[in-house]
C-alpha cells in the first residue's frame, strides 16, 4: 500500500505532506482545526533550517525579521544580554502553516480539515486510521499531532502517565521591541519569551506551573502578580497593544522522554519529543525530523529498505540529531524560574560568554 497517512498538521505533518506529495506518494493528512488558526508557539525558527526551507520552496516570500541577539532578564529584573553566533527569524505558525497548508494541496496532497484521529492500529503490515464515521487504510503512518493529544492515550505512551505541571499561554502583541532580538524574561516558577513576527509584531508566549493559575484564579490575576515581579514583563504587560481577545492557551506541557517509533508509528516534532522552549528550537527540530522521516519513507517505497530498516533508521537518525538537544534543554531549564539561579544565568551571560555561547550552541544544530 503505497500510501502515507500523517496524523496531525503542524509544522511536521506539512512539512511531510510537501515533500511526500512532490515525489508522487499518496498523502492523506488530518487536522482537527482549520487552517489558517493561531497556535501555542514561540514563532523563533534556527537559521539552521534556511538551506533546507529555501532549497524545498517551504518559505513564504515575505519580509521576515532577522534576529541576531539575544536577552536575558531574572526574576527581579538583571538583564544581560549575547550575539546569536547562528541566530533566527520569527514568523508566526498562523502565516507559516497555512503558506505549507496550501503548498500541501498544490502538491496534491489530500487534507483532511476539522478532522480528528481516534485511533491508529497496525495489522498484517497496513495501518487502519479512525476518523468519525469512516475507517482508512495506510501502508505508513507518521504521527505530527504536537505536544499531548487523545491519540497519546489511545497508543498507551509511557510519558503520558505522568502528570505535568507545566501550561503554556500565548499572545501577539506590538509593543517596542528590537526585531534583531529574542528575549527570554523569567518570573517565579517560569519564564516568557517574545521576539518579532511577520506583520509588525510580536510573539509573546510563555510557559508557568500550574501552581501560579491555582493561586490567583485566572490568567489576567495571575500575569499581575506573578509576572509583573519582573520590571520588563511589567513594562510590557502594561503598554503594549494585545491583538488577540484572549490569549491560546495549552496545559499539561511535557518535557518527558518520548519514543521516536511507537506502533510502528514514526513520530516527528513534539510528536517525537519536546524540547524546553527557552531553547527556542521546537520549530527547527519539527521541520528537521519531518525532513529525516520523509526521505526514509521514500527509501521504503522504492524497497530500498524493509519496514525494520524504516523504523530503526528513523530512531537512530532521531536520537543522533535531537536526543542530545532535548537533554541538554532539560538541564537550562534548571537554570530559570527563581530568583537565585535567573541571576546566576544572567551572570553567566554578562561575564564569562564563551560559556554561554556554548550552552546555547547544545541546544542548536547543523544547517541542513
Amino acid at each position: 500500500m503505497k500510501n502515507v497517512f500523517i496524523a496531525g498538521g503542524g509544522l511536521a505533518g506539512l512539512v511531510s505532506a510537501c515533500l511526500l506529495a512532490r515525489n508522487g506518494v499518496s498523502v492523506t493528512l488530518a487536522e482537527r482545526k482549520s487552517y489558517p488558526f493561531h497556535r501555542v508557539c514561540g514563532e523563533y525558527i534556527s537559521n539552521e533550517t534556511l538551506p533546507f526551507l529555501q532549497s524545498n520552496n517551504l518559505l513564504p516570500d515575505l519580509p521576515l525579521p532577522q534576529i541576531n541577539q539575544f536577552q536575558l532578564t531574572s526574576v527581579n529584573g538583571k538583564a544581560a544580554e549575547l550575539t546569536l553566533d547562528m541566530g533566527g527569524f520569527g514568523i508566526s505558525r498562523y502565516t507559516l502553516d497555512y503558506f505549507l497548508y496550501q503548498q500541501a494541496v498544490s502538491a496534491g496532497a489530500r487534507i483532511l480539515l476539522n478532522t480528528e484521529v481516534e485511533a491508529i492500529t497496525f495489522d498484517g503490515g497496513s495501518f487502519t486510521i479512525t476518523i468519525p464515521n469512516q475507517n482508512l487504510k495506510a501502508g505508513v503512518v507518521l504521527g505530527a499531532f504536537g505536544k499531548r493529544s487523545r491519540l497519546d492515550v489511545k497508543l498507551k505512551r509511557d510519558f503520558i502517565k505522568a502528570r505535568s505541571p507545566y501550561a503554556g499561554i500565548k499572545y501577539h502583541i506590538r509593543t517596542d521591541h528590537p526585531a534583531h532580538r529574542i528575549s527570554l524574561h523569567n518570573f517565579k516558577d517560569g519564564y516568557c519569551g517574545i521576539s518579532q513576527v511577520d506583520g509588525n509584531k510580536q510573539a509573546l508566549c510563555y510557559l508557568t506551573h500550574r501552581n501560579n493559575l491555582k493561586q490567583f484564579g485566572n490568567i489576567a490575576e495571575m500575569e499581575k502578580a506573578v509576572l509583573y515581579k519582573n520590571p520588563f514583563l511589567k513594562s510590557i504587560f502594561e503598554n503594549a497593544d494585545f491583538l488577540y481577545t484572549k490569549p491560546e492557551v495549552i496545559n499539561e506541557i511535557s518535557f518527558e522522554r518520548k519514543s521516536p517509533v511507537t506502533n510502528h508509528i514514526l513520530m516527528m516534532g513534539d510528536s517525537a519529543g519536546m524540547i524546553t522552549p527557552l531553547c527556542g528550537n521546537g520549530m527547527a527540530m519539527a521541520i528537521h525530523s519531518a525532513k529525516v522521516a520523509s526521505e526514509l519513507v521514500l527509501a521504503f517505497w522504492q524497497q530500498h529498505i524493509s519496514r525494520t530498516q524504516l523504523e530503526n533508521e528513523y530512531t537512530r537518525a532521531w536520537n543522533k540529531l535531537f536526543a542530545q538537544r532535548l537533554w541538554a534543554g532539560r538541564q537550562i531549564q534548571k537554570l530559570f524560574g527563581a530568583e537565585w539561579t535567573s541571576n546566576l544565568a544572567v551572570n553567566l551571560v554578562s561575564h564569562v560568554k564563551p560559556v554561554a555561547s556554548w550552552l546555547v550552541k547544545q541546544t542548536h544544530g547543523n544547517a541542513f
